[in-house]
This record gives structure tokens, sequence and C-alpha cells, in this order.
């Protein structure tokens, strides 16, 4: 069986992921699966998301991935470590970039958009005590943000009144820089940059991940040296959206049913 990696997400959002890490190990075969049937993990509870994130991943090991990158925010911070015990391969979670948040910042008032279930997590306030502590810090939930992205809607008008309405109070209060704490996220920072203004930094962390899967696969010397590019799955546990996977991806792709 041939070696993959293995990419999750309650949804499409993990796309934005992916994209980054087919573009730093193009050689590689990749394996997508949106639990789309139980999104967003956002407004689950830990017991349900946990048990979401043990069964994927137990499908994503049994078809050869040598490595798992869980690409949502609110799974990483309920399941990662839970993962990690159960496993031998290298799993690659998700957390909102406030170092590099904080450190950029010019104002020192930096904004997270995340879900409730992120930002009300241990491990998102464990990551505050750590790297914000000397700025203000200012976290806002999105409820329906994701729901949104989901329909396809990116730049419509719900989406651009739901946005407005989480980011003004965040401008008002100075805010310069703006941490995307979903992977969804990216997929409307055009109509965030359009709201906020080119002045207001938005820090993505999909190009870190990819980063440092690849440096994890280089040290156990798992990286494909082959030129030709690999091949990429997509599942979903859901009725699978090929025309929006298609549209996020950027070309024509098939999307199995996952039945998990």
């Amino acid at each position: 069986m041939q070696k993959s990696i293995g990419v999750f997400d309650s949804g499409v959002g993990g796309l934005s992921v992916l994209t980054h890490i087919h573009q730093y190990l193009s050689s590689e075969s990749l394996i997508y699966v949106a639990d789309s049937a139980f999104m967003p993990y956002g407004c689950k509870s830990p017991a349900e998301v946990s048990e979401r994130c043990i069964k994927i991943s137990d499908f994503l090991v049994a078809q050869g991935a040598q490595a798992i990158v869980v690409a949502c925010n609110t799974a990483t911070a309920v399941a990662v470590n839970l993962l990690r015990a159960r496993y031998t391969i290298p799993v690659i979670g998700m957390e909102p970039a406030l170092k590099p948040a904080v450190t950029h910042s010019r104002t020192g008032v930096v904004a997270v958009l995340a879900t409730s279930g992120t930002v009300s997590s241990e491990r998102f306030n464990s990551l505050k005590a750590r790297f914000a502590a000397d700025a203000r810090l200012l976290v806002q939930p999105c409820p329906g943000l994701v729901e949104r992205i989901e329909s396809g809607d990116l730049a419509g008008e719900e989406t651009r009144a739901m946005l407005t309405a989480y980011l003004k109070p965040l401008l008002e209060q100075g805010v310069d820089t703006i941490v995307l704490g979903c992977t969804h996220y990216p997929y409307v920072i055009p109509l965030i940059t359009e709201i906020a203004g080119d002045n207001v930094s938005i820090l993505d962390t999909g190009d870190a991940i990819a980063r440092e899967l690849k440096r994890q696969l280089q040290l156990r010397g798992s990286v494909h040296q082959e030129q030709q590019s690999g091949g990429v799955e997509f599942w979903s546990t859901g009725s699978p959206n090929q025309t929006l996977i298609s549209r996020l991806w950027g070309q024509p792709v098939h999307v199995g049913q996952l039945d998990i």
C-alpha cells in the first residue's frame, strides 16, 4: 500500500490547509476527509468531537497514512493529544497564530476569530496565557460563519452582514491584526479585508502547518523524492458536495461517500 498523508476537518475548511500541503509536498499522495455529516464541530461536545476524530483517523491509518493533519482548530483543541497517544505516526494539529500576531501587531490590540468550541477550550486558554500576556487580546466567536462558508456563500450579503457584525466592534477598539482561528475562515479573507481595510493584517496558519508537516516527514526520511505530482483523494461523510469542493480546490474532483 502506498503511503499517504491524511487530512481531515468537520467540512470543507481544511481544504485551505490541504492546498498548502499540496504545494509543499507535491509528490505526496493525499487523502482528505470532510466530516460533513457532523459539521460543525464548534458546537459539539468534546466527547462527540473526540469520537469523530478517532473514527476518521482510524480510517486514514487503514488507508496507509504516514501522518495525519487535524485541519480543524476545534478538533485539535479537543482531541489531538488523544490521537497522538493512539498512533505512532506524526499527528499535526492547528493552533491560532497568537505568538506571531502579538509580535506583528503595531498597536498591541489583536483579535481572534474562532468557533465557540475553540475559544472555550483549555488548549486555547493555555495558548493565550503563554503568548498573549503582553497584548490586548479580543476573542470573537463567530457562530454561523462556518455554515455560511459550507453553503458556498463566500461573499454574499448574508455572509457580509454576519462578518460586519463580528468585525465592527473589534475595529472600533483599534485592532490591527486578526488571527483566523478556524480553517474555514481563509475562504472569506477577501471579504474580511474589504470590511476591515488594508491596514489590518490577517494571519492564517495553513502555511506554517504545511511546513511543520514537511519537517516531521523529513526527520523520518519519509518524503517522496519523485518529481511527479501525487494523487489527491476526497471523501465526505455527508452528501458529497463535489461542486463546492471542486470550486475551493480549483479544479474538478470526485468526492467519495464515506460511511463512518
